[in-house]
């Protein structure tokens, strides 16, 4: 007995079937989602449209590694110190102002001291124990010449004469530490009196004086209270910041120019110290640039622009950045002259900025012609 099956298709429907699944498969194709998409062509231009575009022919050549970024001045802590009371007691007199010019030794202001007087006081003591105690040893000594005393008793005589020299240069000692002047030290060596005691704060190096950190009356603790502040403003520091990759492009030596931004002067220097470590805050590395400042225009915590360029000469193909595009995935390219006249786009690896060129790392050969003026003209005509 032959078996039916459950159901039969005619073959009307069957080919109704086949057609329908097919009108979908051609639909689905055809859905946004699955739209071809166009793939690049190389461009061809006409002879009128070439008159506006500009070729470059790539070619290797020398050049610095340059770096453009900021920097804050700083005094130049060589030639910069915090000036210190020696002594303590209240200011009697302020002699100087920021920004005065002072020399080396310059009496800065003056200090109704204690210090001062029991000082210059030991002084005048050592030098009669000193010449006391010498005339005796001298006496002694002639005695014993003379068989007049024992010789334990000139040694001794010589002992405490040796002993008050070193006390009295000892007191010496304690007023030039205290910044005495040295016309008031010789009236005292003369037994002379001195009018008026009066501890000194002296300049310990000549410069500016850019700081002034007390008033008069105010009570100074000798080796503590910071009085003044003193720099030679003809050469300052300038402390760039340097990050990321652009670290390995500076190095000791390299030469520098400073631009404050205002008016059109600028300032030449060089790097004399980099940091050994990054900022945890900033992630940069701050390198030292030290610059000569005529003029004294470049003013502590002033910012500034710095532009580092490499001692060191580095060789490589450079293109104007004019030839350099991105694309959708924002990956650099240029378009490139092909032999038949046409324009082809061609992914590069860029390098480093040197001024308006741009180092290419990989991509191009020399020789290779490519467009700088009116490569967005050609984009645009590759979209089309």
């Amino acid at each position: 007995m032959r078996t039916e099956p459950l159901y039969r298709t005619s073959p009307g429907k069957h080919r109704a079937a086949i057609i329908a699944l097919v009108g979908i498969a051609l639909l689905a194709a055809c859905s946004p989602d699955n739209k071809p998409q166009p793939t690049a062509s190389n461009v061809t231009l006409t002879a009128e449209q070439l008159k506006h575009i500009r070729i470059f022919k790539v070619a290797s050549s020398t050049f610095h590694r340059t770096v453009d970024t900021t920097g804050v001045v700083d005094f130049d802590n060589d030639q910069a110190t915090s000036v210190l009371s020696p002594i303590s007691g209240p200011v009697a007199r302020l002699l100087v102002s920021p920004g005065d010019h002072v020399k080396k030794g310059q009496l800065l202001a003056t200090v109704d001291s204690p210090d001062f007087a029991a000082a210059v006081g030991a002084y005048r003591k050592a030098i009669v124990t000193a010449q006391t105690t010498r005339r005796l040893a001298d006496m002694d000594k002639d005695l014993l010449a003379h068989q007049g005393v024992a010789r334990r008793e000139a040694d001794q005589a010589q002992t405490d004469a040796a002993s008050a020299e070193a006390d009295k240069y000892a007191a010496l000692q304690t007023l030039n530490s205290l910044n005495v002047d040295p016309q008031t030290i010789r009236e005292i060596q003369k037994g002379q009196p001195i009018s008026r005691i009066e501890g000194a704060i002296r300049a310990p190096i000549s410069g500016t004086v850019v700081e002034r950190l007390v008033n008069p009356g105010q009570l100074l603790q000798a080796g503590t209270t910071q009085a003044f502040t003193i720099a030679d403003l003809s050469r300052v520091w300038i402390m760039a910041q340097i990050f990321g990759a652009d670290i390995e492009s500076v190095a000791v030596g390299d030469s520098a120019v400073v631009e404050t931004g205002i008016g059109a002067k600028i300032f030449s220097g060089k790097v004399d110290n980099i940091a050994g470590l990054v900022n945890p805050d900033t992630r940069a590395v701050t390198v030292r640039v030290v610059v000569d400042n005529p003029g004294v225009l470049l003013k502590k915590q002033m910012y500034v622009r710095v532009h580092l360029q490499a001692r060191q000469a580095d060789t490589g193909l450079l293109v104007p950045a004019s030839a350099i595009l991105r694309d959708d995935e924002n990956l650099p390219f240029v378009y490139v002259v092909q032999r038949d006249g046409s324009f082809a786009r061609r992914h590069v690896t860029l390098g480093y900025q040197v001024d308006d060129r741009t180092a290419i790392a990989a991509g191009l050969k020399g020789g290779e012609k490519i467009v700088v003026d009116g490569a967005i003209f050609v984009q645009f005509m590759q979209s089309q």
